[in-house]
């Protein structure tokens, strides 16, 4: 699902006076987002801090519950064809922050925006499971062909190319919300960017937005279930540093903060005021396959057998981490829903210095002589820093790569470097966007708006399409099983370790959700317990 921007997904907490405290009776969230967004357009946002706030401003067919799992929102109700490739979706009556209604219109138009080859949508691929969406996005049909239409305003249809059993999770996903028609249409490019244009359907209204420095929303009057919203202002700061970010918190300047540096987390674990929880992401490394010495798989299997990933999470994430030898992490389905996927699968790699000399020398590299400068891309944030030079160290005690230099990248800087590849080997963080192992391996296809590696294989394209249109689960699982093997034979991207979560609120601070798809805060429930 989503580009994750920090070392773990985090929300922290403290000691006694909320943060809105002073503000009359409101009932005040102050939340870290760690950076500007770098769009709040719902066809063209990819990462965790962008979701958050869509989170708050918009509302899906459904959202998803404490449990992962999808529950009504827009849509009140619906049906499913005994088939599995018809849903039915009967909207609630429901208005937009402006006091419209919204219709099953709205939803029509933004799916069909989202997968119009003109938007250059990299999250287009998630509606390529509605029938005739992919041949859409490719510019081989028109809009209308697609399988998504309004019957009337408050109907929408939906059909598939083939039953996908997570297709309702899906409908909570940021990239399907709808959007309010009339003012896209006014102000195509633009209307995301400020708070008089971001027209929502969520719990909360955007009103005030200091780029670089804070955003603001308040309670929406206007959304469906307004009675159940018991938070009054939420204000969302876009401090990078973690050591002010802590200082910040310490001092009740914010209520929930994300990524504590990394020095303080075993005081903070020991304390009582952070708990560790399993998360469905993924921690990476992915390489530019355009650029030498990337360019050949050895040398990327040579780097990725390299690095002590124990020792990494050991001695600098400190978070109980687990190593990763594969991708797709543990918690997610096999065909046995019993059985889990990552156990199933199993390593595809390990770790093995002699080996991997072994492979730098065949490629032409014996002992690190002959290579280029290596060049490691990651996005401001002091724990990312402290990773890339654990690696550099790794790579030239290891591998003899003398010549290694660090560059980092504000949010939406680094962002646009690794869509434009103008990188060697660049950090990297994967959030689930469902509970199935497809959405950490449909992204790495030929193409794909996500694929920033430049890597493409024809036989993993097959098995990725195969495992979206059978039916029978233990062939299903078996293609994505085969293309993960694929993917970690060729090594494009490097896995370190799978996420954990470290939770910390103020203790006034309640109900906020941190699903285990996305890692990001829901702030439906919240509520202040003074």
């Amino acid at each position: 699902m989503l580009v994750i921007a920090g070392l773990f997904l985090t929300a922290c907490g403290g000691n006694n006076q909320p943060a809105g405290q002073g503000q009359g009776e409101e009932a005040v969230i102050t939340y870290n987002a760690g950076t500007e967004p770098e769009t709040l357009d719902v066809a063209k946002s990819t990462g965790k801090p962008e979701a958050t706030i869509q989170m708050a401003l918009f509302e899906g067919l459904t959202r998803l519950d404490e449990n992962t799992q999808p529950v009504p929102g827009m849509a009140e109700r619906w049906d499913i064809s005994p088939d599995g490739l018809k849903y039915t979706f009967y909207l609630r009556d429901a208005k937009w922050s402006n006091g419209d209604p919204v219709t099953a219109h709205d939803f029509e138009y933004a799916w069909k925006r989202l997968l119009d080859p003109n938007t250059a949508a990299e999250y287009s691929y998630q509606l390529y499971y509605v029938k005739n969406g992919e041949a859409f996005n490719a510019g081989e049909v028109s809009a209308d062909e697609v399988g998504v239409r309004a019957l009337d305003d408050k109907t929408l249809e939906v059909e598939l190319e083939t039953p996908t059993p997570y297709f309702l999770s899906l409908t909570a996903f940021p990239n399907l919300y709808p959007v309010h028609v009339p003012t896209v249409e006014a102000n195509p490019d633009t209307w995301a960017g400020s708070v008089e244009t971001l027209i929502g359907n969520g719990p909360f209204m955007a009103v005030n937005w200091e780029h670089q420095s804070k955003f603001e929303m308040v309670k929406n009057p206007n959304y469906w279930a307004a009675d159940d919203v018991k938070i009054d202002r939420l204000i969302f700061t876009m401090v990078e540093s973690e050591t002010t970010e802590l200082a910040m918190f310490d001092a009740n300047q914010i209520d929930i903060a994300e990524n504590p540096p990394i020095e303080e987390l075993s005081r903070l674990l020991a304390d009582g005021t952070a708990e560790l929880f399993p998360d469905l992401s993924v921690y990476y490394y992915m390489f530019n396959v355009e650029q030498a010495p990337f360019d050949d798989p050895r040398v990327r299997k040579a780097f990725a057998m390299a690095v002590d990933r124990q020792a990494l999470i050991d001695n600098v994430t400190q978070a109980n981490q687990l190593p990763a030898f594969a991708f797709v992490p543990y918690g997610l389905p096999d065909a046995d829903p019993t059985k889990d996927f990552r156990e199933v699968g199993g390593d595809y790699f390990k770790e093995d210095v002699e080996e991997a000399k072994r492979l730098l020398a065949e490629a032409g590299y014996p002992d690190g002589k002959g290579l280029p400068e290596i060049k490691i891309l990651y996005n401001t944030n002091e724990a990312h820093q402290k990773i890339a030079e654990a690696l550099m160290e790794m790579w030239k005690k290891n591998l003899g790569v003398e010549n290694i230099s660090l560059t980092n990248q504000e949010w939406g800087v680094y962002l646009n470097s690794r869509k434009t590849g103008d990188y060697q080997v660049a950090r990297a963080g994967w959030a689930a966007d469902y509970t199935d192992a497809m959405t950490f391996l449909d992204m790495w296809t030929t193409g794909n708006g996500n694929n920033q590696t430049n890597w493409g294989n024809p036989e993993y394209d097959s098995l990725i399409k195969k495992a979206k249109s059978v039916a029978d689960p233990v062939e299903r699982m078996q293609a994505m099983h085969d293309a993960e093997a694929i993917l970690m034979e060729e090594m494009p991207v490097l896995p370190l370790y799978f996420y954990t979560n470290v939770n910390m609120y103020k203790p006034w601070v309640k109900g906020v959700i941190v699903p285990m798809v996305g890692g990001y805060q829901e702030f439906r429930w919240a509520y202040i317990e003074k």
